[in-house]
């Protein structure tokens, strides 16, 4: 096992994975920015190195610097949490250079399932359903027409690289479909570099985002840790998650044919450690792959409640070169979980809202109720990252119960001195759509 793990990584994240390596007695070592010189991460780890100025290119993105802090402290491990370098298959590769274990997937399954394309290509031959699309980037905007008027209207224009939605465009008809190409190439060139490269994807009006957790170990076994719905967002970006998933009910026969078709797309890229299979998920019931999230979720901790498991202390076990020991057979989600992301933005425009954390006081936790947050009261909420505050986790032995409990969480939890969206997790639970668990990614369009 491994003696000291640096978290490349801030916040509520690099908070999460210290509670999991102090229970194991790992020692911790905290990167951190100048903005983050007193944040309560720093704080807890055993060691802390500053690795350079707030903007996240001069530290946190800074793949050299975290690597001479990790050489610095005597690391032998690396957890890059969710974010920054998390899913870049450089930084992946110079951990190895440096004989540092990386607690993740290996280079190679990060740079393919970060190349959708590829991505999409791969899955087909596992024989994992992909949604109609381009079997190629595409660029010339007749090249585009032809493959839009074949996989038929409405098309999404998507970036190859990057995720979390950025850049992507909906076309519900051709004449809309050169400017959005051009617009999709100049926002993926902005945000993920290279050539910004773009190809079309069959659009699912009213569909579900529904995603699988995953685990392989380095001896090839493998075991879904089922579904969390994804659904509520805004932009693309997450805001509210819960499992089990409304969308697929009691169906059963429906959840272990996703939970099938998860395990063959991780196999096919051989993936080691913890991974996310994410897919669109229609009004019919057909589901379409997405892509893959090669590091821990953000949301993790509702599987964590359901089933009663550590999935940092799984990456860390993995990583280590230890043996799966759990047995899909024996998973058996209990009750239902469901995470709100606590954003410092306001909840009508989305716009972030740094600010003083004059109150920030939770409401009583218990181990029906958790928060994961990377601020204390008194904090300042800078404007070079995240705005994420915190994520309130409730768990019910069913669904109704776990969204009473939610109210009255939400409802005691006081935060002052900036603009945040509480009131919009409110107003999602008052919806009489979400409270039948009758949504779809379009909900916070018509609230």
């Amino acid at each position: 096992m491994f003696k000291r793990i640096l978290i490349a990584n801030r916040g509520e994240i690099a908070r999460r994975i210290i509670r999991t390596c102090r229970r194991m007695g790992i020692e911790t070592v905290a990167v951190h920015s100048d903005a983050d010189m007193f944040a309560p991460f720093v704080q807890e780890a055993d060691q802390a190195i500053l690795i350079g100025l707030a903007q996240p290119y001069a530290s946190y993105l800074n793949m050299e610097a975290v690597l001479g802090a990790a050489e610095q402290s005597g690391a032998d491990a690396i957890h890059p949490g969710y974010g920054f370098l998390s899913e870049n298959p450089t930084f992946a590769a110079r951990c190895a250079e440096m004989g540092l274990t990386y607690i993740g997937p290996s280079p190679e399954a990060i740079a393919t399932m970060g190349e959708k394309v590829a991505a999409r290509n791969l899955m087909q031959k596992a024989g994992v359903p992909v949604a109609p699309g381009t079997a190629d980037p595409v660029a010339d905007p007749d090249e585009a027409e032809a493959a839009a008027t074949e996989i038929g209207y409405p098309v999404l224009v998507k970036p190859s690289a990057g995720g979390g939605g950025i850049g992507m465009t909906v076309v519900e008809s051709p004449d809309k479909l050169k400017a959005a190409l051009k617009t999709a190439q100049g926002r993926a060139h902005r945000a993920f570099g290279g050539d910004g490269a773009v190809f079309l994807e069959k659009y699912v009006p009213n569909a579900r985002h529904i995603e699988f957790q995953v685990l392989f170990d380095s001896f090839g076994k493998g075991i879904h840790l089922y579904e969390r719905e994804c659904s509520v967002q805004r932009r693309y970006q997450k805001v509210l998650e819960e499992t089990p998933s409304p969308g697929l009910g009691t169906n059963q026969e429906l959840r272990e044919q996703m939970g099938q078709a998860a395990l063959a797309a991780a196999a096919a890229v051989g993936y080691v450690n913890a991974g996310t299979i994410e897919f669109i998920f229609g009004p019919g019931g057909e589901f379409y792959f997405l892509e893959m999230n090669t590091r821990l979720q953000v949301e993790h901790p509702i599987t964590e409640m359901t089933l009663g498991l550590d999935l940092v202390e799984q990456q860390i076990r993995i990583a280590a070169g230890e043996p799966l020991t759990l047995e899909q057979s024996r998973i058996k989600p209990q009750g239902h979980a469901i995470e709100f992301r606590i954003y410092a933005e306001d909840p009508v425009t989305f716009l972030p809202s740094p600010g003083p954390l004059t109150v920030f006081q939770p409401p009583v936790l218990s181990q029906h109720v958790r928060l994961d947050s990377g601020f204390v009261e008194g904090d300042t909420v800078t404007p070079y990252y995240d705005p994420l505050l915190a994520k309130l986790i409730v768990w019910g032995v069913d669904r109704a119960e776990a969204l009473e409990r939610s109210r009255i969480a939400l409802e005691s939890f006081k935060i002052e001195g900036l603009k945040h969206n509480l009131p919009l997790h409110l107003k999602i639970l008052a919806n009489q759509s979400f409270q039948r668990g009758e949504y779809d990614t379009g909900l916070l369009g018509r609230l």
